[in-house]
């Protein structure tokens, strides 16, 4: 029985030449949600490459056998390079306050990474239940003046865990992203039940967690809701051009857009240049400023201040 219907389907999963998709309008489908496709052998997408995430139109479906022809590729919102996955709509940077340690040089790091992707990033703590409530009320309040309404996630409270599930289910494409041995493939094991992910605890000798998840791949968490479960997934390569990172800080943000101070210069990288009128009283500020000078010395090694 054959389904002559274009259908948009979404991208879960990618093995060879095979793709698992997801039907996104269901009607006159039965129960019919999920299809193995391949690519028509016909259709030329311009040297693009289909990923997990991507959008599809699928065509000459079979409801017995469950198969299906990817006929087009839907125009992506974005593309993650390292895992390769399309269309995020929410990245959840996550880090442990304790086992390993946290270094803040490294959350800022992570933290930027995530927001040149240009979607809504959030901060996730795990191990709570491994400081005091002292230390938790500090990291609280230290990560609000960085502009991020922390998360944290205590053992002995699953209510937190409750609270993080529900805000997932209530986004498009959600991903976690952070170093080995935070808990990331741990609460995958929470959030999707049976994905039954390897975990590795932290080695004693480096203080870091080893990698064990292995494929990319989209699980639902509602109708509307998915997460990626990714194949040891630490940090996006940070690619931007110098003159768009000031952007990435919401401290400079917010004084330069909301608060509407003006440089001499429009084109203020706000380190040492003349006239600049930038508040550089913030915390992060040191990290602004290396990050920025690594980036003048990638992409310009020549340029002097």
């Amino acid at each position: 029985m054959k389904n002559n219907n274009k259908i948009l389907g979404l991208v879960t999963k990618k093995f060879n030449e095979f793709y698992l998709v997801d039907s996104k309008n269901k009607e006159n489908l039965g129960n019919c949600e999920r299809f193995l496709c391949k690519v028509r052998k016909s259709i030329n997408f311009k040297d693009k490459l289909i990923y997990v995430g991507d959008e599809v139109i699928i065509d000459n479906i079979d409801l017995i056998n469950k198969r299906a022809l990817i006929i087009s590729l839907e125009k992506r919102k974005n593309l993650l390079i390292r895992p390769s996955v399309a269309n995020i709509s929410n990245i959840y940077v996550i880090f442990s306050v304790d086992e390993p340690e946290l270094n803040f040089s490294q959350v800022n790091r992570f933290l930027i990474s995530a927001e040149s992707v240009g979607v809504e990033v959030s901060l996730v703590l795990t191990k709570c239940d491994l400081i005091s409530v002292k230390r938790r009320s500090f990291l609280i309040d230290k990560f609000k003046k960085w502009g991020y309404q922390v998360i944290t996630l205590n053992v002995n409270k699953p209510d937190y865990f409750k609270n993080l599930l529900i805000q997932l289910k209530q986004k498009k494409c959600s991903i976690f992203m952070g170093p080995s041995g935070v808990g990331k493939t741990t609460l995958l094991n929470m959030i999707i039940p049976g994905v039954h992910n390897n975990t590795a605890p932290v080695s004693e000798k480096i203080k870091r967690g080893k990698n064990t998840t292995r494929n990319v791949e989209l699980f639902s968490l509602s109708k509307r809701s998915y997460i990626v479960d990714t194949p040891g997934f630490n940090m996006q390569p940070l690619e931007v051009d110098i003159k768009f990172l000031p952007n990435l800080y919401s401290e400079i943000y917010k004084q330069v857009v909301d608060a509407g101070i003006k440089c001499k210069f429009r084109n203020c990288l706000h380190l040492n240049d003349e006239g600049c009128n930038l508040d550089k009283s913030f915390e992060r500020y040191p990290f602004y400023r290396e990050m920025m000078e690594f980036s003048k010395n990638q992409y310009y090694p020549n340029q002097e201040d």
